[in-house]
C-alpha cells in the first residue's frame, strides 16, 4: 500500500464543501464519477458501519474512523460486498481514506488522502481529479445543501 494526495481549493466555505461531499442528496453526483448510480448507507457519525454501494449492490464495507464536521473525515475500508454478501476476509490493514477541509478567506482548500494498492492506483490517479471538479461545481452553486452529520 501507497498513499496518494489530491488536491484543490474551492470558493466555497468549508460548511458548504463539507455538504457537498456527506450530503445525501450531493453525494451521489460526485461520486458518479467513479460509478454511475452510487450511494452511501451510513449516518457519517465516528464509530458507525459505511456501506458505499453501486447500482448492482456490490462494493466496499467501512467505518468511519473519525469525524470532525467542516474540517476532517476518516474512513478505514474493511472489505467489499459482492452479490448482496459482505467480505472482510482479506488484509486490508489500515486502509484509510481522509477527508482534510482547511477555510481561509471564504475558499476552501479540500485535501484527499487515500491508501492505495498498486492495481488501483492508475484509476484512482485519473479519476479523483474529475471527482473534485463536481464536488467544486455543487459545493460553488447558489443553491445550499445540507446535511446532518
Amino acid at each position: 500500500m501507497e498513499k496518494i494526495e489530491f488536491k484543490t481549493t474551492i470558493n466555497a466555505t468549508a460548511e458548504k464543501v463539507w455538504n457537498a461531499l456527506f450530503g445525501v442528496e450531493t453525494y451521489p453526483k460526485w461520486t458518479a464519477v467513479f460509478a454511475e448510480g452510487s450511494r452511501v448507507e451510513t449516518d457519517w457519525k465516528k464509530g458507525s458501519k459505511a456501506l458505499f454501494l453501486g447500482d448492482n449492490g456490490d462494493g466496499m464495507v467501512a467505518v468511519i474512523e473519525d469525524n470532525i464536521p467542516n474540517r476532517y473525515m476518516s474512513i478505514k475500508h474493511l472489505g467489499e460486498i459482492k452479490d448482496g454478501r459482505e467480505d472482510l476476509s482479506g488484509d486490508w490493514g489500515e486502509t484509510l481514506e481522509n477527508y482534510t477541509l482547511n477555510e481561509r478567506d471564504g475558499k476552501t482548500e479540500l485535501l484527499i488522502d487515500m491508501d492505495i494498492s498498486n492495481e488501483w492506483k492508475d484509476y484512482f490517479e485519473k479519476t479523483w481529479p474529475k471527482a473534485l471538479d463536481k464536488v467544486k461545481e455543487i459545493a460553488e452553486k447558489r443553491s445550499e445543501y445540507h446535511v446532518e452529520t
